[in-house]
């Protein structure tokens, strides 16, 4: 196959990290959807057969291995038992993470730090490390890894300094795999994602602080818009690549916070 020539989505495969719940379960569901074959990983298992169950009667079929993706060791487990169970590997959604919560930088301690590290930045590598040597040595050659970023990528929130400076982190991340990607036919971008409903943004209606100091509530958009989104970026040619996408509530205080 030609670089840059589209696989058929009924032969394409997927790896969704995070894929127990909210933008993860949303997205393995509207990929499996389109006919593409969804792996889903998460540290439990039962979260993950729930995914599976939901998307039973889709075109493609959705399959499940626990991981920590914090944990190399694990990381290695979870790539030897894909590899055993898919052809190859056309798309990876590197989603897992967490937000830390909200915590005044004077307050902060390494724990904190390490805790959000662990997962947003170093299990970001991990799994994007090995998605990338399995796209480079299959044949064809190539895929395609999105990372999700967050629009703290781009500015932060008072008391978000591990969060903040983790998300940066992804940013070079995925500019750098997007670099070194090019000689083996591996897209790289990003998706910057503010406010979608999920469990993690549950508490954002009553009321998170802001800039001024004051506590107000924050709108927060529907999943299905970015699992729509990430759909999209897979589906384009290797040739093609969405570099970077922000998609967002349209009330939330971004721009006002840029």
């Amino acid at each position: 196959m030609a670089n840059g020539a589209k696989q058929n989505t009924a032969q394409k495969t997927a790896l969704i990290t995070g894929g127990s719940s909210g933008i993860g379960r949303a997205t393995a569901l509207t990929l499996a959807g389109a006919g593409y074959q969804v792996a889903v990983c998460g540290r439990r298992l039962e979260a993950l057969e729930e995914t599976i169950e939901m998307g039973s009667d889709l075109p493609g079929k959705i399959i499940a291995s626990a991981a920590d993706v914090s944990d190399p060791a694990s990381v290695e487990a979870l790539f030897a038992d894909l590899k055993a169970r898919l052809p190859r590997l056309d798309v990876l959604f590197n989603n897992a993470g967490v937000s830390g919560g909200s915590i005044n930088f004077g307050d902060l301690d390494f724990e904190d730090w390490r805790k959000v590290m662990d997962i947003n930045l170093d299990g970001m590598f991990l799994v994007a490390n090995q998605a990338y040597r399995w796209m480079r040595d299959q044949d064809p050659q190539g895929g395609r890894i999105v990372n999700n970023g967050s629009i703290s990528a781009h500015v932060p929130r008072p008391g978000s300094a591990c969060y903040t400076a983790s998300k940066h982190a992804v940013t070079g991340l995925t500019r750098t795999i997007s670099l070194d990607g090019r000689v083996h036919n591996i897209a790289c971008g990003q998706i910057d994602i503010g406010n979608a409903a999920s469990d993690m943004t549950a508490h954002f209606a009553k009321g998170l602080p802001q800039a001024d100091g004051s506590v107000k509530p924050e709108p927060t958009i529907n999943v299905m818009h970015i699992a729509n989104a990430i759909l999209q970026m897979a589906e384009l040619p290797l040739d093609a690549n969405i570099q970077f996408m922000n998609i967002m509530a349209r009330d939330m205080p971004f721009i006002g916070r840029g």
